[in-house]
């Protein structure tokens, strides 16, 4: 992607925390007095209720390409007071569409460890994940550049990853949050190493929901063809608090400092669109029953194979007590050595 395309989808990230009335969850509504789009009947994020979806058996697996190839180059990390956003250079791309797709940028969106336990900004049956990663991308076969595509309704690919918290930390992940100290502040920029992108991704890139929405900023541009991976990816608390904590919405020179959090944008009404799968509910139901028929198996077998070792124990140690009975000889009696018939002698 051309460096201007870029600049200018930056510059649009940016400017909705200036034109738009306030940050975080406060004004969303009022973001389409500013951005029409806002207030489009194609928005993101959206609620995705499984029993609603369609299956599509022409949704193929997914095929990052370059994401493993960093060629040791350093990526920039970038605080843009609304998100922290890798830049990813142009020779990552994605494969799996009628089109070709080109990276552009990845960026996260988190909450703030509150009651309403919010962060993600799909929902899956009405449930939030603690985080959501989104890797966008530009269909560089029919566009020239980002900014052009960013307008169109074929014009991007972004791939939602829901992040859930656990015991074990990602090592992927500190790749990047290792570096959130270096850009507290808005419009602060870091170089980092750069690092394999696939390994933030899902394991399984074959089952996913697919839909035509938005961007989940302002502007707002319809254009954005959605991947929503049915797997989620894990980090720890440790690695989520980071995330919540340590960087600032405000300037560096700006005397009131606002933590970035809450950066999500609230589900969306669905309208007249399906979300489609590229699995059936059947396939999942059979995975999950396959899985409770292998559990109770083994189960079934763990408790045969304790029986029968209970069964046997007692067996041997009987055995051994005849044995050692037979052996024994009475208290103070002595074993009769076998009389020698007398001999003649010739």
């Amino acid at each position: 992607m051309d460096s201007l395309g870029l600049f200018i989808f930056l510059l649009l990230l940016c400017f909705q925390w200036t034109a738009a009335p306030a940050a975080g969850l406060v004004g969303q509504s009022e973001w389409s007095q500013y951005f029409p789009d806002c207030g489009g009947n194609s928005q993101s994020p959206v609620d995705v209720v499984t029993t609603q979806t369609k299956y599509d058996p022409s949704l193929i697996p997914l095929t990052p390409l370059g994401y493993s190839q960093h060629g040791n180059r350093p990526f920039t990390l970038y605080n843009n007071g609304h998100t922290v956003v890798i830049e990813l250079p142009d020779w990552m791309g994605l494969a799996g569409f009628p089109w070709l797709f080109t990276a552009v940028q990845m960026h996260l969106h988190w909450g703030s460890g509150g009651p309403s336990h919010g962060g993600s900004e799909h929902t899956i049956n009405g449930l939030s994940a603690d985080a959501e990663l989104h890797v966008v991308h530009y269909n560089s076969e029919l566009y020239p550049n980002m900014s052009t595509a960013m307008t169109q309704k074929d014009g991007l690919a972004v791939l939602g990853i829901l992040i859930v918290t656990g015991e074990e930390t990602n090592p992927a992940f500190n790749n990047i949050l290792n570096y959130l100290s270096r850009i507290r502040h808005a419009d602060q920029k870091v170089f980092i190493p750069g690092f394999d992108i696939q390994s933030l991704l899902p394991k399984d890139l074959g089952r996913y929901y697919r839909y035509n929405g938005s961007l989940t900023t302002p502007p707002c541009y319809q254009s954005v063809i959605w991947t929503l991976f049915h797997e989620r990816v894990q980090i720890s608390k440790a690695q989520l608090l980071k995330m919540e904590t340590i960087l600032y919405s405000s300037k560096a020179e700006e005397p009131d400092r606002m933590l970035l959090q809450d950066n999500y944008r609230s589900t969306q009404p669905l309208n007249h669109r399906v979300v489609f799968a590229s699995f059936s509910a059947g396939e999942v139901t059979a995975i999950v029953i396959g899985v409770m028929c292998g559990c109770v198996g083994l189960a079934v077998i763990i408790r045969f194979i304790v029986k029968t070792i209970r069964i046997k124990e007692p067996e041997k140690a009987k055995e051994k007590k005849q044995e050692v009975a037979l052996n024994m000889t009475p208290e103070g009696e002595k074993k009769e050595e076998p009389s020698q018939s007398p001999q003649t002698e010739p």
